[in-house]
């Protein structure tokens, strides 16, 4: 399927599910970028730091497409993207995600936390591993699911320190 049409279809998709724009427009975004991995096999063959390499990637362009708005910055919207990205958050997020996760989602979330030694000089080795299985967790779906990720996504509170201190 090209591209074009990806977007096309992302489009239609968003617009008849009534979902929130900025959601929206960064699944539709996300999916003109994307490569398929129909086959879980395939899927599989990829190591779950490459995973996490993919899923750091695309939770990052999640986070500051979320906060774009209102403007601000350059620097205020580094601080507060870098508070939603960090390993600390990140293993706070495992914890929201987990009653929502299939079997399968899980098994990616574990093969990402063990493929790291937890070894990082800003966060306990137990918080980088679960960060490290949140990304290989979003860096799966990305390349196999995306509609799955948007919707795991979606359940994240990615809030502004605006609206912290409002």
């Amino acid at each position: 399927m090209s591209k074009v049409v990806v977007l096309e279809k992302a489009k239609s998709e968003s617009t008849a599910s009534g979902k929130d724009d900025s959601v929206a427009e960064f699944s539709t975004f996300i999916q003109a970028l994307s490569t398929d991995f129909a086959d879980a096999r395939d899927l599989k063959s990829i190591s779950p730091i490459s995973l996490a390499y993919i899923g750091d990637a695309v939770f990052e362009l999640y986070v500051r497409s979320q906060l774009l708005r209102p403007a601000k910055r350059i620097r205020d919207y580094h601080q507060q993207v870098v508070t939603q990205v960090n390993a600390e958050q990140q293993a706070r997020y495992v914890a929201l995600l987990l009653p929502h996760l299939t079997e399968p989602e899980k098994d990616f979330l574990r093969r990402g936390r063990n493929a790291t030694t937890g070894r990082n000089r800003r966060a306990s080795g137990q918080d980088y591993q679960k960060a490290t299985g949140f990304e290989a967790l979003l860096g799966s779906l990305y390349l196999s699911d995306q509609p799955r990720l948007f919707n795991l996504l979606a359940k994240l509170p990615i809030i502004s320190q605006e609206d912290i201190n409002r």
